[in-house]
């Protein structure tokens, strides 16, 4: 195997890293707080590996400056504001999520997701 290029783009390694151990946390975790966790995580790996493909090295922000309006003077800005739409949801979600999670806590005194479901089926919903 050539393990070459994992070491020239390593931040998209890293990018794929952390995607993998949010995954597994989310799949792994039983507890409500940690499962909220590992999807933060999963959504923090994808902004880094958005920001990466994004960025052109020696390449400024897309802003005018010295009246310099050359194309290939600037990086892409699309990848840029997708991070900055994405984070503004995964807040959101986020935050509903943990709402969700209070009132589940509220409700059945527990965060562990088995046992919310064994109490759901033992109430008939």
């Amino acid at each position: 195997m050539d393990f070459g290029n994992i070491f020239i783009n390593y931040e998209e390694a890293v990018s794929m890293i952390l995607f993998g151990i949010g995954f597994t946390n989310l799949l792994m975790q039983k507890n409500l707080i940690k499962k909220i966790v590992g999807m933060n995580i999963m959504d923090t790996s994808m902004y880094l590996f958005l920001a990466l493909k994004g960025y052109i090295s020696g390449r400024k922000a897309p802003i005018v400056v010295d009246g310099v309006q050359s194309v290939e003077a600037y990086i892409n800005p699309i990848p840029s504001g997708l991070v900055l739409t994405g984070i503004v949801v995964s807040v959101s979600v986020t935050a509903l999520m943990l709402a969700l999670t209070i009132r589940l806590y509220n409700r059945y005194h527990t965060l562990d997701l088995d046992e919310i479901s064994t109490r759901l089926k033992k109430e008939g919903l």
